[in-house]
């Protein structure tokens, strides 16, 4: 009867942290770039269920049958052995009464990486990823990971997000716009390199900036876009404000240690969460909206809150039974 209350208890702890996981995919089905979280159940280990007194030497009886080895030698038969619903009391049939689950619990938060619907904007710093990448802004804990390609340049020609975190190129510098160059000029190609109007970008002492120089008509490359993408989907986890860190192992363990002796870094860093080029595309004038749906995340709302009374009816039909074994079965009259 204990087990039966523990069970039902772990089901609402788990639907109630299931619920939360819910309730923050509909918080954010506006924001872009989102990833949904899903909530993984694992089942705690079964216990075998056996009757007492069920050894080699005895039967469900609870007698000692030995040597007799069948109901002949005992001078009765099967038929005068008592069977309800199947069950015999046969002393040498021992039935599978079978497994007692011992409930559930979340085993990970995992997040679904589907791609989002896209959605033209026509500004020039919003980039949406088609496919699978991510694009390395600064922030001050070190490089974080995002889908969300809703940039814009600050006053000082630097391609910022929303929070003021640099977007990073190929070799780890924040991406600046030249000061003289329109907005309408810049072209992001699908590899996430940055072209800009003419031959060459040169320091301007007198506006003290950057500017570009030469032919208007010609295209150079600014920059290239640190796009990338990793080959485990474990190697990155969640961090908050829909950005992602790496992780090693795949257990949850930062990379390696700057300074470790290379030859046992390479064997402590897990390959596959080393950044490597994306194989998706940007798309310059469009964002990827979040991959939630309200709609399923509503119904999967209030299914979980049916499973959670359900539980909850169960720990209560546990405790009345209880009740009535400790009180009423278990008293003694005077």
């Amino acid at each position: 009867m204990w087990r039966g209350l523990y069970t039902a208890a772990t089901g609402m702890i788990s639907e109630q942290r299931r619920t939360d996981v819910i309730a923050n995919n509909i918080a954010n089905a506006a924001t872009t770039g989102y990833k949904k979280d899903v909530a993984v159940h694992k089942e705690f280990h079964e216990m075998l269920i056996r009757r007492i007194n069920d050894f080699d030497n005895g039967g469900s009886l609870g007698v000692d049958m030995a040597p007799f080895n069948s109901l002949s030698e005992l001078g009765t038969s099967r038929e005068d052995v008592t069977q309800i619903k199947g069950f015999n009391a046969d002393p040498f049939y021992r039935p599978n009464i079978g497994r007692l689950g011992l409930g559930d619990y979340i085993d990970e938060i995992a997040v679904d990486y589907g791609q989002g619907s896209l959605e033209s904007t026509g500004n020039t710093y919003d980039l949406a990823i088609a496919g699978d990448g991510f694009f390395a802004v600064q922030t001050p804990n070190g490089v974080r990971y995002t889908r969300n390609g809703a940039f814009f340049k600050n006053s000082a020609g630097y391609l910022q997000d929303i929070r003021g975190y640099n977007l990073l190129d190929t070799t780890g510098n924040p991406i600046r716009i030249p000061g003289n160059v329109q907005d309408a000029r810049v072209i992001i190609s699908g590899d996430g390199s940055v072209h800009v109007p003419g031959d060459q970008i040169r320091f301007n002492p007198v506006t003290n900036r950057w500017e570009a120089y030469g032919n208007m008509e010609n295209q150079q490359q600014l920059a290239q876009i640190q796009f990338v993408e990793f080959g485990d989907r474990l190697a990155t986890q969640k961090q908050g404000d829909n950005l992602f860190y790496i992780v090693n192992n795949n257990e949850g363990n930062p990379p390696a240690a700057q300074g470790v002796n290379p030859d046992v870094q390479a064997q402590l860093m897990n390959p596959d969460a080393v950044p490597r080029p994306a194989s998706g595309e940007i798309l310059q004038g469009s964002l990827e909206k979040s991959n939630i749906s309200i709609v399923y995340e509503m119904v999967e709302l209030i299914h979980n809150h049916r499973l959670y009374e359900a539980n909850a009816k169960a720990v209560q039909t546990q405790d009345t039974m209880l009740d009535k074994s400790v009180n009423s079965v278990g008293s003694l009259s005077g």
